[in-house]
């Protein structure tokens, strides 16, 4: 007698549960996008069940509805709090949270919640590009939670930058040196300024763009540039600590001191100087392009710098980021990255490209 053999039955992996921090341009566009994907496989695989800003949050363990609106007549919002992240976690399969803030708060969590077996995937600069004993942190959280930390929007809004570091590094590749344009704001004005018209201007149009930080100077800082700097140097085997870039500012000292009320008509001392600068570049017909660059040794600069039109740092147009990546088999003619390096929508899609990487089980 032939006995019969049931045939095996498939489950499907539990979708992974998620939490959203930052309700924002970014989170809101994360939002969007898990909204465009109900009823389709991607879908399937992530579960929004918690969403929170500095204000107020919302939870629903079955998952969130994608209308706002909706939601928030069907489920009042409560207090908002960091300490309810581990709390909204019910059940089994993966648990996520998208930190799309640059909240000094909510960085100081990710290697918490990474050791506690909860992933983190981040557009915020501040887990891995500011101390090296919080980029440490991190990286042995991940190992002690078995976690992931998806990382791919800190730098060049989701452009296959990181990946690229770290896939080159475990071929055996060693990393020489990185050079880039790794400001959205800043590409634009140089792609922009023509050394006629008031560069103070163009500042003021970036903004109204919605190009640069509300307030700009965290831009020509050279701060912003700095830490995805320190990011990029620290996945390519050079864990340089916070203080060890040098940053050459363009805003003077008179200007970085007046308050935000006063700023307006403050920002036509940068006229000058930028003035003066674009000429130096254009009699050696060169453009002016704002730099981060890491050397061989870990030498870390950023700054405004006159490069020669063949350069591969120049090209591009708008808020493109542009990088350049020498190795051992790239030793003469750099890997060259560019793209769109800012706007919400292809940060939110970088985001969740890492969320979608992480295993469901």
């Amino acid at each position: 007698m032939n006995a019969r053999i049931a045939p095996l039955r498939s489950s499907s992996p539990r979708p992974a549960r998620m939490v959203l921090l930052g309700t924002g341009v970014v989170g809101s566009a994360v939002w969007g996008r898990l909204a465009s994907w109900s009823g389709t496989p991607r879908g399937e695989r992530l579960s929004l069940v918690h969403a929170a800003n500095s204000r107020f949050a919302i939870s629903n363990r079955e998952g969130l509805p994608a209308d706002t609106r909706e939601l928030l007549m069907r489920n009042p919002p409560h207090a908002s709090s960091l300490d309810a992240v581990e709390d909204v976690f019910a059940g089994h399969g993966p648990r996520i949270v998208i930190d799309a803030t640059a909240s000094e708060q909510v960085a100081e969590r990710h290697a918490h919640w990474l050791a506690k077996g909860i992933h983190v995937v981040t557009a915020c600069k501040l887990g891995q590009g500011t101390s090296l004993s919080r980029w440490h942190a991190i990286q042995s959280a991940q190992a002690a939670g078995g976690t992931r930390y998806g990382d791919s929007a800190t730098v060049g809004a989701g452009l296959p930058l990181l990946r690229s570091l770290r896939a080159l590094q475990a071929g055996g590749d060693r990393i020489h040196a990185i050079a880039g344009v790794l400001s959205g704001s800043m590409a634009w004005l140089c792609n922009e300024y023509d050394g006629l018209r008031p560069f103070s201007g163009f500042v003021r149009q970036a903004g109204e763009a919605g190009y640069t930080e509300p307030d700009p100077r965290d831009d020509l800082s050279g701060e912003d540039v700095r830490r995805k700097l320190l990011i990029l140097a620290r996945a390519s085997g050079y864990p340089l600590d916070a203080d060890a870039v040098q940053v050459e500012s363009l805003v003077p000292d008179a200007l970085a001191t007046l308050p935000r009320e006063a700023l307006a008509d403050g920002l036509s001392m940068l006229d000058a100087p930028l003035r003066e600068r674009y000429a130096a570049a254009y009699r050696n017909r060169e453009k002016l392009r704002f730099v981060g660059r890491l050397q061989a040794g870990g030498l870390a600069t950023v700054g405004l710098e006159s490069l020669p039109a063949d350069h591969p740092l120049v090209g591009g147009a708008g808020t493109d980021n542009r990088v350049a990546v020498w190795s051992d088999r790239y030793r003469e003619r750099p890997l060259v990255i560019q793209g769109p390096g800012a706007g919400a929508e292809v940060t939110a899609a970088g985001l969740l490209d890492d969320a979608l990487a992480i295993p469901s089980s």
